[in-house]
């Protein structure tokens, strides 16, 4: 049988995982959930003390985040949100920032759009 794959965006993991539940009932196949952010990194950490010199980029400061590589602070800090000087609103993904990717059996692909759907998802 021929396989198709799905993109579904949910709010929170537990939505998510709800219907990855029901999908497997549908004999999906490489179900996985994932968190997706506007930067890399290990996401929000608390910062000990920027004043002694703890902090290794103005994205780290600003944010607030820990990131893993040199090369996403370095892009965090030309964001706007870093320099101060934004007015909000363009932080880090708000809504759908969980994503269900599954492999699903043509002939059960329109039921996995309706289950995911039923569950809050957008595909």
């Amino acid at each position: 049988m021929t396989k198709k794959n799905i993109l579904a965006y949910f709010n929170s993991p537990e939505q998510a995982e709800g219907a990855a539940v029901k999908l497997k009932s549908l004999r999906a196949s490489n179900l996985n959930i994932n968190r997706f952010s506007k930067y890399q990194g290990e996401g929000i950490t608390k910062i000990s003390n920027p004043v002694n010199g703890d902090t290794t980029s103005i994205g780290k400061l600003f944010l607030h985040a820990d990131f893993t590589e040199p090369d996403a602070g370095i892009l965090a800090a030309a964001d706007v949100s870093a320099s101060g000087m934004s007015d909000g609103g363009q932080g880090a993904p708000t809504g759908k920032d969980i994503l269900l990717t599954v492999s699903i059996d043509e002939a059960q692909y329109q039921h996995a759009l309706q289950v995911i759907e039923a569950c809050g998802g957008m595909v």
